[in-house]
């Protein structure tokens, strides 16, 4: 078989196919690729259907685990370009609780949605993965080239194992097949749309539901997990979703590219900036007796830096916006 290699940036009639639409990451470029004008845009849910509406946009309901329905949707809708931000996630508790479930359906989606997007031909594709790829005591800041350096952090293993194979799969298809498929790795992520299930949700958003519900019980303390001495990086899922339709348009090749602001913030500090944006008075009581998870995280971004773009809503800016979209849910 002959080797084509493709070339593409984006027109704003190109077929723009997001999967993972109903998503906080997906719901986020979906938002960005209306405000920049792309017309033709579809995008996935499974379940729960997304809560933005625009006349650019179709939504389809499908099961992406499921191999005909994705060849079949392939073959429908024809797209030229994929986001691919489909993916079972949750927290640390979820990570570790629902092991087998999170290695198991994530390759599954990411087999499905690659394969059969090189058998339809598709132009350009973005793979979405996640900073957990790297191993627990990688040096800081994490450069891209440490993958497959060192152990994982137990925790969130299986899900790392996934997004591993996710890269590699697009990197091995460009190598064997000449597809243009890229991939990048985005830190914490926070924002609209975000989960605040205390059983699966991620720190940040937790933390905001935590206080709040503090907030109006009254309560005297809020609980948080582990010492407090974690140092996490965040960046807000519009400043993600930027950077991936910057990616779509401007950057080809087979080197994974880290997503985040390159500035990181203690658990305890991060605690404390949310507990002031969410008004609660009461105390904090860290429980030692739960997991830190991985010491420290933080992506080295100068290369996403030398491509020319920049993130640009600060954490406590992001923080009050995420507090604001969790007050529309909570009262609905």
């Amino acid at each position: 078989m002959g080797v084509t290699i493709y070339t593409a940036t984006m027109n704003k009639t190109d077929k723009i196919l997001v999967a993972g639409a109903a998503g906080m990451v997906g719901s986020a470029i979906v938002r960005a690729l209306v405000k920049d004008g792309y017309q033709n845009i579809t995008g996935t849910y499974r379940n729960r259907k997304p809560a933005f509406q625009s006349e650019k946009v179709d939504y389809l309901k499908i099961d992406l685990m499921n191999q005909e329905a994705t060849a079949e949707m392939y073959k429908t809708l024809a797209p030229d370009f994929v986001f691919y931000a489909a993916a079972k996630v949750g927290g640390i508790v979820a990570n570790n609780t629902y092991r087998a479930e999170f290695l198991y359906d994530n390759l599954m989606i990411q087999n499905n949605i690659v394969h059969q997007a090189y058998l339809a031909g598709v132009k350009k594709m973005l793979f979405l993965g996640s900073s957990c790829i790297y191993p627990k005591h990688a040096p800081q800041p994490i450069k891209e080239e440490y993958l497959l350096t060192g152990l994982l952090e137990y925790t969130n293993e299986p899900y790392a194992i996934a997004k591993i194979a996710g890269l590699k799969l697009c990197e091995n298809y460009n190598i064997q097949y000449g597809t243009n498929y890229i991939s990048a790795m985005p830190t914490n992520l926070y924002g609209p749309e975000d989960n605040y299930d205390l059983q699966n949700s991620h720190v940040l958003p937790a933390l905001i539901r935590k206080f709040h519900e503090a907030k109006i019980s009254k309560a005297e303390k809020v609980i948080i997990w582990g010492t407090g001495s974690p140092l996490r990086e965040f960046m807000h899922v519009d400043d993600l979703a930027n950077a991936c339709v910057f990616l779509m348009n401007t950057y080809e090749g087979n080197k994974f590219v880290n997503l985040g602001w390159g500035e990181d913030i203690s658990i305890k500090d991060l605690a404390i900036l949310i507990k002031n944006v969410v008004g609660f008075e009461g105390e904090l009581f860290f429980d030692t007796s739960k997991p830190d998870g991985t010491p420290r995280k933080l992506l080295d971004v100068s290369f996403m830096r030398s491509l020319g773009f920049h993130p640009s809503i600060r954490l406590e800016e992001g923080i009050k916006n995420t507090y604001a979209d969790f007050l529309r849910k909570f009262q609905q």
